[in-house]
């Protein structure tokens, strides 16, 4: 053994307490690893935090690779309540994952995978399907060595299969929770085993500032970061969030009583525009001091004059027209359950230099009021969201309606394609009873159903259409041209339900324009209202796959449109 790292003694020795399985090709140090853990209290933009640390890392020329490490039981997020957890962001691949990855992907502009991805319940399901097959080889199963190892597995998987030159590690919740205690732990056994130049932890903390006292108090913060260091992990950095600039007196209780040297102590204030944070963190330095930690902030060097130019398209002048847009949804007190949309917005913002005041339509309130339907003449534009279930459904049928009617802008996603297909079958093909077999299953003219290859499927963790599909633009639509022509484009889709086919003469006969469809199946998923000022819909979600900088063409024709509504 001598000469081996500690790692390869590990993985050499056949009988051991030790449980780390190796990926073939791995070995301790070929990459770079930072742990971003939180204290204190949740929501205070660790998320944001990681993706603009991923955006500083990859414009040094760097091979980032993120991770989210939930702490929840569920195997992944997709039967979870929008209420609860925010928004349910699809990967290409057809994952479906916590919202962090949608920032992750939008500041890399990179696609991620089901590895980049991993929840408590997919690491507990992995080791009784391991358990029951003898894989370990007829030992008691215990959380350390085993759920850690298999952490610890799935951690180095991601760095043999992507070869990152660092991978950033997000871990859900905060120090203390019961949930992440083990993915904390399995952190801890990695910079063991791989060497504190190869491991950064950074701990993002939370300042208070009780209005009756005036000023900033860090026991909250120095509680929670010893609660961290009884764990047996010592933070390299803190990172102190506040809503205004910390004074140096709180960096230097909190450098006291962490370890941490005052200068790696970064106080990170409240900014207006997400898109500004990586610069401002670039400013502070943060992103050189976690390379100094693992020692290769000389071989990676920053591109300022690229960053300073990607923050300054991002922004918006003083002087730039608005426009307000109405989201017209059943989740409307979680903001979070439509973040890319709001994101896709932001992405138009820099683009058009048009500021986007969102406002918010609960279609369930709209169903009981209906008269209110007349304030959507307030609005330059209507979005209507994806979403599942009845609550709210006769309202949202009601704004395509109206929002056809009146020749308002309107942008529907996923849900928001069907509901206009509902509108259009009952106001202008006079299907009286046209409806959606999720809403009525016995419905007089089913306009939406299960596609046939559909019926079969049970279970919600099931549903058939999820992930990255093609979609075939149909020459001479407004699609096609607002695509650049393209004959296809790949988008991400999270839905059962499709327009039935056996209506897609008598809607065309009326005027609607299918405009996209599934390459080789009449199963349409673009629609459009050629004489109206903008009136587009898709069974995708445009959403998932716009970036800063990069806008989804259906939202940035939107929006330019909405411009125009007031033009004559």
């Amino acid at each position: 053994m001598k000469g081996k790292t500690l790692l390869e003694n590990i993985a050499s020795i056949s009988s051991t307490e030790f449980y780390t399985p190796v990926p073939k090709g791995y070995k301790a140090g070929m990459t770079k690893y930072l742990v971003i853990t939180g204290s204190v209290m949740s929501g205070i933009g660790k998320g944001m935090l990681t993706s603009s640390l991923c955006k500083l890392f990859a414009n040094r020329g760097m091979n980032v690779e993120p991770m989210k490490l939930e702490a929840y039981l569920n195997v992944d997020a997709g039967t979870l309540n929008p209420f609860r957890h925010g928004e349910v962001f699809v990967l290409d691949d057809g994952t479906e994952t916590d919202m962090d990855l949608g920032s992750y992907e939008r500041f890399l502009d990179k696609n991620l995978g089901r590895e980049n991805f991993i929840t408590s319940g997919l690491i507990y399901k992995t080791i009784v399907e391991k358990e029951r097959k003898g894989a370990y080889l007829g030992r008691d199963v215990q959380f350390i060595p085993h759920v850690t190892g298999e952490i610890k597995r799935f951690v180095r998987e991601l760095a043999v299969k992507k070869k990152p030159d660092i991978v950033v590690i997000e871990i859900g919740g905060t120090v203390g929770d019961y949930e992440n205690m083990f993915a904390l732990e399995a952190m801890r056994e990695l910079m063991y085993e791989e060497s504190s130049h190869n491991v950064c932890f950074l701990n993002a903390t939370y300042i208070i500032e009780p209005p009756s006292l005036g000023e900033h108090k860090s026991k909250a913060a120095q509680l929670g970061i010893r609660r961290l260091l009884s764990l047996g992990i010592q933070p390299n950095i803190i990172v102190c969030r506040s809503h205004t600039p910390i004074p140096k007196a709180i960096k230097e209780k909190i450098s006291l009583n962490s370890n941490v040297p005052v200068e790696r102590v970064i106080g990170v204030e409240d900014i207006d525009k997400i898109y500004e944070l990586p610069l401002a963190l670039r400013k502070k330095e943060l992103d050189e001091k976690i390379l100094e930690v693992l020692r290769v902030e000389k071989k990676f060097r920053p591109n300022n004059k690229e960053l300073i130019e990607w923050t300054k398209k991002n922004r918006v002048s003083k002087k730039a027209p608005s426009v307000k847009i109405a989201l017209a949804g059943k989740y409307t007190n979680v903001k979070d359950a439509y973040i890319s949309i709001l994101k896709a917005l932001e992405h138009c913002e820099g683009v058009l230099n048009t500021r986007i005041e969102t406002c918010w339509i609960d279609t369930a309130k709209l169903e009981r009021e209906p008269r209110k339907i007349a304030s959507l003449k307030n609005y330059d534009g209507i979005i209507v969201p994806g979403g599942f279930g009845k609550r709210g459904i006769e309202g949202k049928i009601a704004v395509a309606d109206y929002c056809r009617k009146k020749n308002i802008p309107y942008l529907g996603l996923c849900l928001g394609f069907q509901v206009a297909v509902i509108a259009f079958a009952r106001s202008v093909c006079k299907l009286k009873g046209a409806n959606s077999t999720e809403i009525e299953p016995k419905c007089k003219h089913a306009v939406i159903d299960l596609l046939p290859e559909q019926r079969q499927i049970s279970g919600l963790g099931a549903t058939m259409r999820l992930g990255g599909h093609d979609v075939e633009l149909m020459p001479g639509t407004i699609a096609h041209r607002i695509h650049g022509k393209q004959s296809f484009i790949r988008r991400r889709f999270r839905h059962r339900y499709e327009l039935n086919p056996e209506y897609i003469e008598i809607l065309s006969k009326h005027g609607m324009v299918f405009s996209g469809k599934a390459p080789d199946k009449r199963v349409m998923q673009i629609l459009e209202l050629p004489q109206h000022k903008f009136y587009m819909a898709c069974q995708y979600h445009p959403e998932f796959t716009s970036r800063p900088l990069k806008p989804d063409p259906l939202f940035l024709h939107f929006i330019k449109a909405a411009r125009r509504k007031h033009v004559r």
